[in-house]
């Protein structure tokens, strides 16, 4: 076993140390990380995009459903499905299929007792998020990447 004396390599290995946990850690627009739990694709003819989860990352995350509501003044969801962007725009996310969310677009009339209620939305029995959104949004936005 070798020992470094106080003064002598100190220094110089410390450096090496902190040098090389570096590497690998290069600043760049692009990367792959090989089994990315999750992917933005976008949606031919939109400006919008799909966010697609691995189904491990959907069970991690939580991911709950259910579906929109019909009320008397028009369609309810739980508001735990309801968010605002920065610019004002009420959405939700929709799952058009298993694993994959859609940012929806929503007018948001009002919130009473645990629901808000829509004037303009998804469609009756489609499924809305109402766990989970925010960590979609921040997939959706590459927050973390």
């Amino acid at each position: 076993m070798w020992w470094i004396r106080p003064g002598t390599a100190t220094i110089p290995v410390i450096a090496a140390v902190f040098l090389s946990s570096c590497a690998g850690a290069v600043a760049t627009d692009s990367y792959v990380v090989e089994h990315e739990p999750s992917k933005i694709e976008k949606i031919d003819g939109s400006d919008r995009v799909r966010v697609v989860l691995t189904e491990a990352a959907a069970e991690r995350l939580d991911i709950r459903t259910t579906p929109v509501q019909r009320s008397a003044e028009g369609s309810v969801v739980p508001s735990a499905a309801v968010f605002v962007d920065p610019d004002g725009v009420w959405w939700v996310y929709t799952s058009p299929e298993p694993f994959v969310f859609v940012r929806h677009e929503v007018d948001l009339d009002r919130e009473e007792g645990g629901r808000a209620f829509l004037s303009n939305g998804p469609p009756v029995g489609a499924d809305v998020v109402t766990v989970g959104v925010a960590e979609l949004s921040g997939v959706e936005d590459e927050i973390g990447h």
